[in-house]
């Protein structure tokens, strides 16, 4: 595949538009709230991860009682491509199941966390380029309540997702998601949920566990590039190998650890945990502060 066709290419992508950054925030604001939520990349895996327990689960649920408590969450889902960039906006979002073939025990699963209409709009309104929207149709797919439904079971946290523009390039994520950064202050916890690889087309349904030498050198590099803080090769086609394309033949799941990249700071320490490959499906994710 044409490297730069990749980019716009990969999950129908329609045009290109530089977007410039948000408003500085307020430097004495900065000063009087230090605290800062972490940011997450979540690989989440199939959706029956949400009903079982398995060393996933009990790493997201552990990751979940290490990090103090959001007023409210705000993901980035693989699974809700728009045009434009819509915020959901009901006080109750309902559950998603964007799957069909499961088992009835998790096509009955509801995760009924609340929402937080307040917060959608002043995000759209904090953001003015792009513009933003808000959405009261949507709700939280399997790439959201499948991962909070062990990190936060309780249910009681608001939750809101952010779509992923997919007439965009990567480049334009990157930039974009810098605008959320002052969001960490006001003890909203970010989270990106995909997979670094993700290849269902040549998963091996036999055998699992069998290593594939082109996902484990796309994991292996992807992980290398966020331990050396390399973030623009993850939007620069002329670094990716034919592993990577491979890796990731469309870009849905991929950019969801572009936009916890985009809100990485200098002093925030790196943690990586689920770090395994299933077969063509690559379970890592990240912890940033």
């Amino acid at each position: 595949m044409n490297r730069k066709r990749f980019l716009l290419s990969a999950i129908g992508l329609l045009l290109a538009v530089v977007c410039r950054p948000k408003k500085k925030t307020n430097s004495k604001e900065v000063e009087m709230n230090t605290n800062k939520m972490p940011v997450l990349f979540v690989g989440h895996g199939s959706p029956m991860n949400a009903v079982e327990s398995n060393s996933f689960t009990k790493t997201w649920n552990e990751l979940g009682k290490s990090i103090p408590k959001p007023k409210a969450i705000v993901c980035i889902s693989a699974h809700w491509l728009t045009e434009g960039t819509y915020v959901t906006a009901m006080d109750k979002p309902k559950t998603i199941h964007d799957f069909y073939g499961f088992p009835k025990q998790l096509m009955e699963y509801l995760y009924e966390a609340p929402g937080d209409p307040s917060l959608a709009k002043k995000i759209t309104e904090d953001i003015s380029n792009p513009k933003l929207s808000l959405d009261k149709d949507w709700g939280l797919d399997h790439g959201t309540w499948s991962v909070l439904c062990h990190i936060y079971p309780e249910k009681n946290i608001p939750v809101l997702q952010l779509s992923i523009d997919a007439t965009k390039d990567l480049a334009w994520h990157l930039e974009f998601t810098k605008q959320l950064s002052y969001l960490r202050r006001e003890e909203v916890l970010i989270i990106g949920s995909g997979n670094l690889v993700h290849n269902l087309g040549l998963y091996n349904w036999k055998n699992p566990t069998e290593i594939l030498p082109w996902a484990k050198e796309a994991n292996d590099t992807f992980k290398k590039w966020i331990t050396e803080n390399d973030t623009k090769a993850f939007v620069d086609s002329d670094r990716f190998t034919r592993a990577m394309y491979t890796a990731i033949p469309t870009a849905e799941h991929y950019i969801p650890a572009i936009y916890a990249l985009g809100l990485r700071e200098p002093d925030d320490k790196l943690e990586f945990f689920n770090d395994v490959l299933t077969s063509s499906i690559s379970m890592t994710g990240f912890r940033l502060g």
